[in-house]
């Protein structure tokens, strides 16, 4: 019977990479990562009580603190989702974490590297369809790295290009990548057929006690059901966005094509120009309606200011559509 459990649920995520009892698996995690670096040989979790979801539990943090060979200690922080603003909340957490361990007292010299990983389901960027986003404080024009004290990492899951057959031969991030998007179709034996390193069987196990431990299971269906109702609530409140614009733009084209179809009619005393405006006023403030109902929708769902009448009144349609596309696109980052 397949294990049934999915490690990106943030619960299961915790359990498999956040405890002192699984330090050799988030470490042969780690390294697979960070492949081409100084390999890390211990971790610690500082904050292990406090690994924690987002104040809106919409994102799981897992603050590691690691020792590679060198005996260079450093931060790295897992993390399995985020909401709107990827980019730029992934930049907070890694320089918030670079500075918040320099004590009073000591010098530049002394900061820690920070790093992080981020593990996607979707995709941050789609072209190219590129597996592991490796990024970097560097120079634009030449092969220079101003220092690797700063890095993000994405692991964009959609874009594994491994398959079963090929599986044996890949590299270690894309073996964890695959562990990750099919583990829970596999049975605990079929993941040591087709990963025979110890870490992913273990990490299998892990899984499978989950499914078969009821106090664990029941927290883990608990963050699932979470999750869905979620996606729910989106689904609905989009349903409900488009019923608002439609009625807006019916009411806004109503109310502009009859004053256009008026003016004009009664300029060309032609009873056909009357109808004509209206009919080009009501579907230009239908398009209008609606697309500002789906703008007043997005900028709810993602948290942001929403525009005012005045605001609104001030752009075109190639404005609204332009605006639009923008909070889409955002709304695809927060979702993936």
């Amino acid at each position: 019977m397949p294990i049934g459990i999915n490690p990106l649920i943030d619960y299961a995520f915790k359990m498999l990479f956040g405890s002192e009892k699984r330090k050799a698996i988030t470490i042969r995690f780690i390294n697979a990562v960070l492949v081409g670096q100084p390999p890390v040989t211990d971790i610690s979790f500082p904050n292990t009580v406090h690994s924690k979801l987002s104040e809106d539990g919409k994102f799981f943090i897992l603050d590691v603190v690691a020792e590679d060979v060198l005996g260079r200690k450093f931060n790295i922080e897992v993390q399995i989702a985020l909401p709107a603003g990827m980019a730029e909340r992934m930049v907070f957490y890694t320089a918030e974490t670079y500075v918040r361990r320099l004590q009073q007292g000591q010098n530049y010299t002394d900061l820690l590297p920070s790093i992080s990983i981020c593990v996607l389901a979707g995709a941050l960027i789609s072209q190219p369809a590129k597996l592991h986003l490796d990024f970097r404080l560097r120079e634009e024009s030449l092969p220079v790295t101003l220092t690797d004290d700063l890095q993000i990492h994405f692991l964009q899951l959609n874009h594994l290009q491994v398959t079963e057959e090929t599986l044996y031969n890949a590299s270690p991030v894309e073996r964890w990548c695959w562990f990750l998007r099919h583990v829970q179709e596999l049975t605990t034996e079929q993941v040591s057929l087709l990963l025979p390193d110890q870490e992913f069987t273990e990490a299998a196990k892990v899984l499978d006690m989950i499914a078969q431990t009821p106090e664990q299971l029941q927290e883990y269906n608990a963050r699932v059901k979470a999750q869905r109702d979620e996606e729910a609530r989106i689904i609905y409140a989009q349903q409900q966005g488009i019923q608002i614009g439609e009625a807006r733009g019916i009411e806004i084209g109503e109310a502009r094509g009859e004053a256009r179809g008026e003016a004009r009619g009664e300029a060309r005393g032609e009873a056909r120009g009357e109808a004509r405006g209206e009919a080009r006023g009501e579907a230009r403030g239908i398009r209008r309606g609606l697309l500002q109902g789906q703008i007043l929708l997005l900028q709810q769902l993602l948290r942001l200011p929403t525009c005012t009448e005045e605001q609104f009144a001030a752009c075109d349609i190639d404005q609204l559509t332009h605006m639009l596309t923008q909070l889409q696109q955002r709304f695809k980052e927060h979702e993936a």
